[in-house]
Protein backbone atom coordinates (compact mmCIF):
# COMPACT_ATOMS: atom_id res chain seq x y z
CA UNK A 1 0.00 0.00 0.00
CA UNK A 2 2.87 2.24 0.52
CA UNK A 3 4.34 1.58 -2.88
CA UNK A 4 0.93 2.46 -4.13
CA UNK A 5 0.40 5.79 -2.05
CA UNK A 6 3.70 6.90 -3.99
CA UNK A 7 2.95 6.31 -7.10
CA UNK A 8 -0.57 8.08 -5.96
CA UNK A 9 1.35 11.04 -5.27
CA UNK A 10 3.50 11.11 -7.96
CA UNK A 11 0.86 10.55 -10.77
CA UNK A 12 -1.22 13.43 -9.16
CA UNK A 13 1.90 15.92 -10.06
CA UNK A 14 2.61 14.74 -12.87
CA UNK A 15 -0.59 15.37 -14.90
CA UNK A 16 -0.96 18.37 -12.72
CA UNK A 17 -4.98 17.64 -11.61
CA UNK A 18 -6.84 20.75 -11.09
CA UNK A 19 -8.27 19.07 -8.31
CA UNK A 20 -7.67 21.98 -5.48
CA UNK A 21 -11.38 23.65 -7.18
CA UNK A 22 -12.67 20.41 -6.49
CA UNK A 23 -14.24 19.99 -2.92
CA UNK A 24 -16.79 16.84 -3.11
CA UNK A 25 -17.19 13.96 -6.20
CA UNK A 26 -20.56 12.35 -6.26
CA UNK A 27 -20.10 8.64 -7.14
CA UNK A 28 -23.36 6.74 -7.52
CA UNK A 29 -23.60 2.84 -6.94
CA UNK A 30 -26.94 0.74 -7.07
CA UNK A 31 -25.60 -1.67 -4.24
CA UNK A 32 -26.67 -1.05 -0.73
CA UNK A 33 -24.15 -4.03 0.28
CA UNK A 34 -21.17 -2.75 -1.51
CA UNK A 35 -22.02 1.13 -0.67
CA UNK A 36 -19.96 0.97 3.03
CA UNK A 37 -16.71 -0.75 1.86
CA UNK A 38 -16.94 1.51 -1.40
CA UNK A 39 -17.04 4.65 0.96
CA UNK A 40 -14.53 3.27 3.14
CA UNK A 41 -11.52 2.81 0.09
CA UNK A 42 -13.02 6.31 -1.12
CA UNK A 43 -12.18 7.96 2.10
CA UNK A 44 -8.95 6.80 2.28
CA UNK A 45 -8.51 8.65 -1.58
CA UNK A 46 -9.64 11.58 0.62
CA UNK A 47 -7.26 11.57 3.29
CA UNK A 48 -4.47 11.47 0.34
CA UNK A 49 -6.01 13.96 -2.02
CA UNK A 50 -8.06 16.28 0.15
CA UNK A 51 -10.96 16.18 -2.12
CA UNK A 52 -14.43 14.28 0.02
CA UNK A 53 -16.40 11.61 -1.92
CA UNK A 54 -20.07 11.07 -1.55
CA UNK A 55 -21.22 7.70 -2.28
CA UNK A 56 -24.82 7.62 -3.49
CA UNK A 57 -26.60 4.62 -3.38
CA UNK A 58 -29.67 4.64 -6.10
CA UNK A 59 -31.85 1.19 -6.76
CA UNK A 60 -31.15 -0.89 -9.87
CA UNK A 61 -34.50 0.29 -11.33
CA UNK A 62 -34.03 4.04 -10.47
CA UNK A 63 -30.56 4.18 -11.48
CA UNK A 64 -31.02 3.97 -15.13
CA UNK A 65 -33.94 6.61 -15.19
CA UNK A 66 -31.65 9.12 -13.29
CA UNK A 67 -28.80 8.58 -15.31
CA UNK A 68 -30.85 8.96 -18.21
CA UNK A 69 -32.17 12.04 -17.31
CA UNK A 70 -28.36 12.67 -15.65
CA UNK A 71 -26.89 12.50 -19.82
CA UNK A 72 -30.13 14.66 -21.36
CA UNK A 73 -29.82 17.55 -18.27
CA UNK A 74 -26.07 17.49 -18.16
CA UNK A 75 -25.86 16.33 -14.45
CA UNK A 76 -24.10 12.93 -14.14
CA UNK A 77 -22.74 11.76 -11.51
CA UNK A 78 -18.66 12.28 -11.15
CA UNK A 79 -17.81 8.83 -11.33
CA UNK A 80 -20.49 5.74 -11.43
CA UNK A 81 -20.75 1.98 -12.42
CA UNK A 82 -21.66 1.21 -15.97
CA UNK A 83 -23.18 -2.44 -17.16
CA UNK A 84 -23.03 -4.41 -20.32
CA UNK A 85 -26.84 -3.50 -20.53
CA UNK A 86 -26.44 -0.31 -21.78
CA UNK A 87 -22.56 1.13 -21.78
CA UNK A 88 -22.37 0.52 -25.47
CA UNK A 89 -24.88 3.01 -25.72
CA UNK A 90 -23.47 5.94 -23.29
CA UNK A 91 -20.14 5.31 -25.03
CA UNK A 92 -21.04 5.76 -28.47
CA UNK A 93 -23.20 9.06 -27.76
CA UNK A 94 -20.13 10.17 -26.19
CA UNK A 95 -21.05 10.71 -22.62
CA UNK A 96 -18.74 9.34 -20.36
CA UNK A 97 -15.14 10.90 -19.95
CA UNK A 98 -12.56 9.37 -22.58
CA UNK A 99 -9.90 7.18 -20.57
CA UNK A 100 -7.17 6.29 -22.85
CA UNK A 101 -4.25 9.20 -22.18
CA UNK A 102 -5.30 9.26 -18.44
CA UNK A 103 -4.51 5.31 -18.62
CA UNK A 104 -1.28 5.68 -21.06
CA UNK A 105 0.29 7.72 -17.97
CA UNK A 106 -0.98 5.56 -15.46
CA UNK A 107 1.39 3.15 -13.27
CA UNK A 108 -1.49 1.91 -11.39
CA UNK A 109 -3.65 0.33 -14.21
CA UNK A 110 -2.53 -2.05 -16.96
CA UNK A 111 -5.40 -3.44 -18.87
CA UNK A 112 -3.86 -6.43 -19.87
CA UNK A 113 -4.41 -7.37 -16.59
CA UNK A 114 -7.84 -7.43 -16.14
CA UNK A 115 -9.98 -9.92 -17.48
CA UNK A 116 -10.15 -9.38 -21.27
CA UNK A 117 -14.01 -9.72 -22.10
CA UNK A 118 -14.51 -7.27 -19.12
CA UNK A 119 -12.31 -4.68 -21.22
CA UNK A 120 -13.38 -5.51 -23.95
CA UNK A 121 -16.65 -4.19 -23.08
CA UNK A 122 -15.73 -0.78 -22.01
CA UNK A 123 -13.73 -0.33 -25.29
CA UNK A 124 -15.52 1.54 -28.10
CA UNK A 125 -15.07 0.29 -31.64
CA UNK A 126 -12.53 2.86 -32.48
CA UNK A 127 -10.42 1.58 -29.53
CA UNK A 128 -11.32 4.33 -27.25
CA UNK A 129 -11.77 3.46 -23.44
CA UNK A 130 -14.35 4.42 -21.52
CA UNK A 131 -14.36 3.08 -17.72
CA UNK A 132 -11.96 0.67 -16.16
CA UNK A 133 -13.26 -3.37 -14.90
CA UNK A 134 -14.66 -2.33 -11.32
CA UNK A 135 -15.17 -6.66 -10.74
CA UNK A 136 -15.98 -9.59 -12.10
CA UNK A 137 -18.68 -12.53 -10.52
CA UNK A 138 -19.46 -15.72 -11.21
CA UNK A 139 -22.77 -18.17 -10.21
CA UNK A 140 -22.95 -20.72 -7.24
CA UNK A 141 -25.95 -22.70 -5.82
CA UNK A 142 -27.20 -21.92 -2.54
CA UNK A 143 -29.21 -24.47 -0.34
CA UNK A 144 -30.99 -24.90 2.91
CA UNK A 145 -28.82 -27.38 4.45
CA UNK A 146 -32.23 -27.49 7.13
CA UNK A 147 -34.23 -28.00 4.47
CA UNK A 148 -32.22 -31.25 2.70
CA UNK A 149 -32.23 -32.81 6.26
CA UNK A 150 -36.00 -32.43 7.45
CA UNK A 151 -37.03 -34.27 3.96
CA UNK A 152 -33.81 -36.98 3.76
CA UNK A 153 -32.70 -35.67 0.50
CA UNK A 154 -28.95 -35.51 -0.07
CA UNK A 155 -26.71 -32.70 -0.21
CA UNK A 156 -25.51 -30.90 -3.93
CA UNK A 157 -22.06 -32.51 -4.96
CA UNK A 158 -19.46 -31.30 -6.99
CA UNK A 159 -20.73 -33.78 -9.72
CA UNK A 160 -24.64 -32.83 -9.44
CA UNK A 161 -26.41 -32.31 -13.00
CA UNK A 162 -29.12 -30.56 -13.61
CA UNK A 163 -31.29 -34.21 -13.51
CA UNK A 164 -30.06 -34.20 -10.11
CA UNK A 165 -31.17 -30.87 -9.10
CA UNK A 166 -34.49 -31.70 -10.93
CA UNK A 167 -34.72 -34.98 -8.69
CA UNK A 168 -34.06 -33.25 -5.49
CA UNK A 169 -36.25 -30.65 -6.26
CA UNK A 170 -39.08 -32.78 -6.99
CA UNK A 171 -38.32 -34.83 -4.30
CA UNK A 172 -38.83 -31.73 -1.15
CA UNK A 173 -41.91 -30.67 -3.13
CA UNK A 174 -43.49 -34.11 -3.20
CA UNK A 175 -42.41 -34.66 0.82
CA UNK A 176 -43.16 -31.65 1.94
CA UNK A 177 -47.07 -31.96 -0.06
CA UNK A 178 -45.94 -28.47 -1.40
CA UNK A 179 -45.67 -26.63 1.51
CA UNK A 180 -41.72 -26.11 0.29
CA UNK A 181 -41.17 -25.78 -3.00
CA UNK A 182 -37.67 -27.94 -4.11
CA UNK A 183 -35.93 -24.63 -5.85
CA UNK A 184 -37.36 -21.45 -7.34
CA UNK A 185 -35.93 -19.86 -11.05
CA UNK A 186 -36.61 -16.58 -11.33
CA UNK A 187 -37.07 -16.56 -15.39
CA UNK A 188 -36.10 -12.84 -15.61
CA UNK A 189 -32.71 -13.08 -13.33
CA UNK A 190 -31.08 -14.79 -16.51
CA UNK A 191 -27.90 -14.78 -15.77
CA UNK A 192 -27.87 -16.39 -12.30
CA UNK A 193 -30.49 -18.80 -13.73
CA UNK A 194 -31.26 -20.18 -17.18
CA UNK A 195 -28.71 -18.44 -19.02
CA UNK A 196 -26.00 -20.79 -17.47
CA UNK A 197 -27.96 -24.19 -18.65
CA UNK A 198 -28.05 -22.90 -22.21
CA UNK A 199 -24.74 -22.84 -22.32
CA UNK A 200 -23.99 -25.99 -20.80
CA UNK A 201 -26.17 -27.91 -23.54
CA UNK A 202 -23.51 -25.94 -25.79
CA UNK A 203 -25.84 -22.90 -27.62
CA UNK A 204 -25.55 -19.33 -26.65
CA UNK A 205 -27.89 -16.58 -26.18
CA UNK A 206 -25.38 -14.39 -28.34
CA UNK A 207 -22.48 -15.47 -30.26
CA UNK A 208 -18.88 -13.85 -29.15
CA UNK A 209 -18.91 -11.99 -32.36
CA UNK A 210 -22.68 -10.27 -30.72
CA UNK A 211 -24.14 -10.74 -34.13
CA UNK A 212 -26.09 -13.70 -33.82
CA UNK A 213 -27.42 -16.82 -31.22
CA UNK A 214 -28.06 -20.61 -31.02
CA UNK A 215 -31.00 -20.45 -28.56
CA UNK A 216 -33.22 -22.17 -31.52
CA UNK A 217 -30.66 -25.08 -32.23
CA UNK A 218 -30.93 -28.64 -30.72
CA UNK A 219 -28.68 -27.93 -27.86
CA UNK A 220 -30.78 -24.67 -27.25
CA UNK A 221 -34.09 -26.56 -26.93
CA UNK A 222 -33.11 -28.94 -25.28
CA UNK A 223 -31.81 -26.85 -22.42
CA UNK A 224 -34.60 -25.20 -22.36
CA UNK A 225 -36.51 -28.18 -21.90
CA UNK A 226 -34.46 -28.92 -19.14
CA UNK A 227 -35.30 -25.43 -17.90
CA UNK A 228 -38.85 -26.05 -18.36
CA UNK A 229 -38.83 -29.53 -16.47
CA UNK A 230 -37.04 -27.54 -13.57
CA UNK A 231 -39.69 -24.96 -13.34
CA UNK A 232 -42.62 -27.93 -13.01
CA UNK A 233 -41.11 -28.99 -9.92
CA UNK A 234 -40.34 -25.34 -8.65
CA UNK A 235 -42.08 -22.23 -7.16
CA UNK A 236 -44.62 -21.09 -9.75
CA UNK A 237 -43.67 -18.25 -11.65
CA UNK A 238 -46.69 -15.75 -9.97
CA UNK A 239 -45.19 -17.06 -6.42
CA UNK A 240 -41.52 -15.91 -7.78
CA UNK A 241 -42.32 -12.45 -9.09
CA UNK A 242 -44.60 -11.58 -5.92
CA UNK A 243 -42.27 -12.61 -3.55
CA UNK A 244 -38.75 -13.21 -5.28
CA UNK A 245 -36.72 -16.37 -5.15
CA UNK A 246 -34.07 -14.24 -2.34
CA UNK A 247 -36.83 -13.73 -0.18
CA UNK A 248 -38.57 -17.11 -0.55
CA UNK A 249 -35.39 -18.70 0.14
CA UNK A 250 -34.84 -16.81 3.03
CA UNK A 251 -38.76 -17.24 4.72
CA UNK A 252 -37.69 -21.78 4.39
CA UNK A 253 -40.17 -21.85 1.66
CA UNK A 254 -37.55 -22.74 -0.98
CA UNK A 255 -34.61 -25.41 -0.97
CA UNK A 256 -32.93 -24.31 -3.72
CA UNK A 257 -31.77 -21.19 -6.05
CA UNK A 258 -28.90 -20.03 -7.85
CA UNK A 259 -27.85 -16.79 -7.53
CA UNK A 260 -24.48 -14.50 -8.17
CA UNK A 261 -21.51 -13.73 -5.89
CA UNK A 262 -22.65 -9.77 -5.46
CA UNK A 263 -25.37 -11.53 -3.25
CA UNK A 264 -23.49 -13.21 -0.63
CA UNK A 265 -23.66 -10.63 1.73
CA UNK A 266 -27.28 -10.60 1.62
CA UNK A 267 -27.26 -14.51 2.83
CA UNK A 268 -24.54 -14.10 5.13
CA UNK A 269 -26.20 -11.57 7.28
CA UNK A 270 -29.71 -13.83 7.22
CA UNK A 271 -31.41 -14.72 10.35
CA UNK A 272 -30.92 -18.90 9.22
CA UNK A 273 -27.23 -18.13 7.74
CA UNK A 274 -26.35 -21.56 9.78
CA UNK A 275 -28.21 -23.71 7.36
CA UNK A 276 -27.18 -21.67 3.98
CA UNK A 277 -24.56 -23.47 1.95
CA UNK A 278 -22.83 -22.78 -1.56
CA UNK A 279 -22.37 -25.17 -4.16
CA UNK A 280 -20.87 -25.48 -7.73
CA UNK A 281 -23.48 -25.34 -10.40
CA UNK A 282 -24.81 -28.10 -11.83
CA UNK A 283 -23.19 -29.29 -15.02
CA UNK A 284 -25.55 -31.22 -18.10
CA UNK A 285 -23.73 -34.32 -19.00
CA UNK A 286 -24.13 -34.46 -22.85
CA UNK A 287 -20.88 -36.01 -23.42
CA UNK A 288 -22.52 -39.12 -20.96
CA UNK A 289 -19.33 -39.87 -19.52
CA UNK A 290 -20.56 -38.97 -15.52
CA UNK A 291 -18.20 -36.06 -15.40
CA UNK A 292 -18.35 -32.57 -15.63
CA UNK A 293 -15.88 -31.97 -18.23
CA UNK A 294 -15.43 -28.42 -18.64
CA UNK A 295 -17.20 -27.41 -21.79
CA UNK A 296 -20.18 -28.70 -19.77
CA UNK A 297 -20.15 -26.62 -16.65
CA UNK A 298 -20.30 -22.92 -17.36
CA UNK A 299 -20.46 -19.83 -15.47
CA UNK A 300 -22.21 -16.99 -16.40
CA UNK A 301 -19.68 -13.71 -15.32
CA UNK A 302 -19.83 -9.96 -15.78
CA UNK A 303 -18.31 -6.68 -14.60
CA UNK A 304 -19.25 -3.53 -13.55
CA UNK A 305 -16.81 -0.51 -15.01
CA UNK A 306 -15.96 2.77 -12.92
CA UNK A 307 -16.61 5.42 -15.77
CA UNK A 308 -16.48 9.60 -14.92
CA UNK A 309 -19.16 11.95 -16.89
CA UNK A 310 -17.97 13.29 -19.74
CA UNK A 311 -18.40 16.37 -18.74
CA UNK A 312 -17.19 16.22 -14.73
CA UNK A 313 -16.35 19.50 -13.72
CA UNK A 314 -13.10 17.48 -12.19
CA UNK A 315 -12.28 15.23 -14.88
CA UNK A 316 -8.56 14.51 -13.08
CA UNK A 317 -9.59 14.24 -9.86
CA UNK A 318 -12.62 11.69 -10.93
CA UNK A 319 -10.06 9.60 -12.86
CA UNK A 320 -7.74 9.85 -9.84
CA UNK A 321 -10.56 8.14 -7.80
CA UNK A 322 -11.24 5.43 -10.46
CA UNK A 323 -7.56 4.75 -11.06
CA UNK A 324 -7.71 4.58 -6.79
CA UNK A 325 -10.34 2.05 -6.73
CA UNK A 326 -8.98 0.08 -9.65
CA UNK A 327 -5.31 -0.58 -9.03
CA UNK A 328 -3.96 -3.47 -7.79
CA UNK A 329 -4.50 -2.29 -4.41
CA UNK A 330 -7.48 -1.15 -4.51
CA UNK A 331 -9.27 -4.51 -5.94
CA UNK A 332 -7.34 -6.65 -3.46
CA UNK A 333 -8.88 -4.08 -0.58
CA UNK A 334 -12.01 -4.81 -2.70
CA UNK A 335 -11.51 -8.56 -1.62
CA UNK A 336 -10.44 -7.90 1.76
CA UNK A 337 -13.98 -6.08 2.66
CA UNK A 338 -15.62 -8.35 1.07
CA UNK A 339 -17.37 -5.96 -1.31
CA UNK A 340 -16.90 -8.32 -4.26
CA UNK A 341 -14.28 -10.22 -6.44
CA UNK A 342 -11.54 -8.58 -8.11
CA UNK A 343 -11.71 -7.39 -12.27
CA UNK A 344 -8.09 -8.92 -12.00
CA UNK A 345 -7.64 -13.03 -12.01
CA UNK A 346 -5.47 -14.32 -9.20
CA UNK A 347 -6.20 -11.66 -6.59
CA UNK A 348 -9.96 -12.67 -5.43
CA UNK A 349 -8.28 -14.91 -2.99
CA UNK A 350 -9.20 -12.75 0.20
CA UNK A 351 -12.70 -12.23 -0.75
CA UNK A 352 -13.47 -16.32 0.60
CA UNK A 353 -11.70 -14.73 3.72
CA UNK A 354 -14.58 -11.96 4.31
CA UNK A 355 -16.95 -14.11 5.21
CA UNK A 356 -16.28 -16.49 8.42
CA UNK A 357 -18.50 -19.09 9.32
CA UNK A 358 -19.59 -19.37 5.19
CA UNK A 359 -17.80 -20.91 2.84
CA UNK A 360 -17.81 -19.51 -0.31
CA UNK A 361 -15.11 -21.04 -2.39
CA UNK A 362 -17.49 -22.47 -5.21
CA UNK A 363 -17.56 -18.97 -6.47
CA UNK A 364 -13.94 -19.15 -6.83
CA UNK A 365 -13.89 -22.37 -8.27
CA UNK A 366 -16.35 -21.79 -10.75
CA UNK A 367 -12.93 -19.96 -12.47
CA UNK A 368 -11.48 -23.50 -12.69
CA UNK A 369 -14.31 -24.35 -15.40
CA UNK A 370 -15.84 -22.34 -18.39
CA UNK A 371 -16.89 -18.93 -18.07
CA UNK A 372 -18.54 -16.83 -20.41
CA UNK A 373 -19.78 -13.28 -20.10
CA UNK A 374 -22.59 -12.22 -20.01
CA UNK A 375 -24.38 -11.65 -23.49
CA UNK A 376 -24.87 -8.40 -24.46
CA UNK A 377 -25.01 -6.41 -27.79
CA UNK A 378 -25.40 -2.54 -28.38
CA UNK A 379 -28.55 -2.26 -26.58
CA UNK A 380 -28.98 -5.45 -24.71
CA UNK A 381 -32.54 -4.21 -23.24
CA UNK A 382 -34.49 -4.18 -25.98
CA UNK A 383 -33.90 -8.24 -27.09
CA UNK A 384 -33.58 -8.81 -22.87
CA UNK A 385 -36.91 -7.36 -22.03
CA UNK A 386 -38.83 -8.83 -25.19
CA UNK A 387 -37.61 -12.44 -23.79
CA UNK A 388 -39.44 -11.83 -21.12
CA UNK A 389 -43.14 -11.00 -22.28
CA UNK A 390 -45.85 -12.27 -24.38
CA UNK A 391 -44.20 -13.83 -27.36
CA UNK A 392 -40.94 -14.42 -25.84
CA UNK A 393 -40.69 -16.63 -23.17
CA UNK A 394 -43.56 -15.91 -20.96
CA UNK A 395 -46.06 -18.35 -22.03
CA UNK A 396 -43.33 -20.89 -22.01
CA UNK A 397 -42.59 -19.65 -18.10
CA UNK A 398 -46.16 -19.33 -16.91
CA UNK A 399 -46.94 -22.88 -18.62
CA UNK A 400 -44.20 -25.24 -18.15
CA UNK A 401 -46.26 -28.40 -18.17
CA UNK A 402 -46.75 -27.96 -22.08
CA UNK A 403 -42.99 -28.85 -23.97
CA UNK A 404 -44.26 -27.50 -26.96
CA UNK A 405 -44.77 -23.99 -25.58
CA UNK A 406 -41.45 -24.06 -24.52
CA UNK A 407 -39.92 -25.26 -28.13
CA UNK A 408 -41.89 -22.62 -29.95
CA UNK A 409 -40.48 -19.79 -27.14
CA UNK A 410 -37.03 -20.98 -28.47
CA UNK A 411 -38.09 -20.05 -31.85
CA UNK A 412 -39.70 -17.04 -31.03
CA UNK A 413 -36.65 -16.17 -28.68
CA UNK A 414 -33.99 -16.22 -31.42
CA UNK A 415 -36.01 -14.34 -34.30
CA UNK A 416 -36.73 -11.44 -31.14
CA UNK A 417 -32.59 -11.32 -30.68
CA UNK A 418 -31.84 -11.40 -34.37
CA UNK A 419 -34.19 -8.62 -35.19
CA UNK A 420 -32.26 -7.04 -32.48
CA UNK A 421 -29.43 -7.15 -33.68
CA UNK A 422 -30.34 -6.40 -37.43
CA UNK A 423 -31.51 -2.67 -35.87
CA UNK A 424 -28.35 -2.12 -34.17
CA UNK A 425 -25.78 0.17 -35.86
CA UNK A 426 -21.94 -1.13 -34.34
Amino acid sequence: MKRFIALFVVLMLAISVSVAAAETLTVNVWDANQAPGIQQIADEWSEISGIDVKVEVVDWNNYWTLLEAGAYGGTLPDVFWTHSNTVQMYMDADLLLKLNDYIENDEAIDLDNYYPGIVELYTRSDGNVYAVPKDHDTIALLYNKAIFDKYGVEYPTDNWTWEDMYAAAEQITEASEGSVYGLALNTSNNQDGWYNVVYDYGANIVNEEHNGTTIDSPQGKAAMEMVRQLLTVGAPQSVVAETGTDSLFQSDKVGMITQGSWMITSFYNAEHADDYKWALLPYADVNGNGEADPEERWSCYNGLGWAAAYNTPNPDAAYSLISWFCSEEGQLKQAELGITMAGMPGISEEFANAFPGMDITPFLEAEDFSLYMRPYTRNTVVWEDALQQSGGFLDAWQNPEDPEVMEQACDNAAKIIRDAIAEEEW
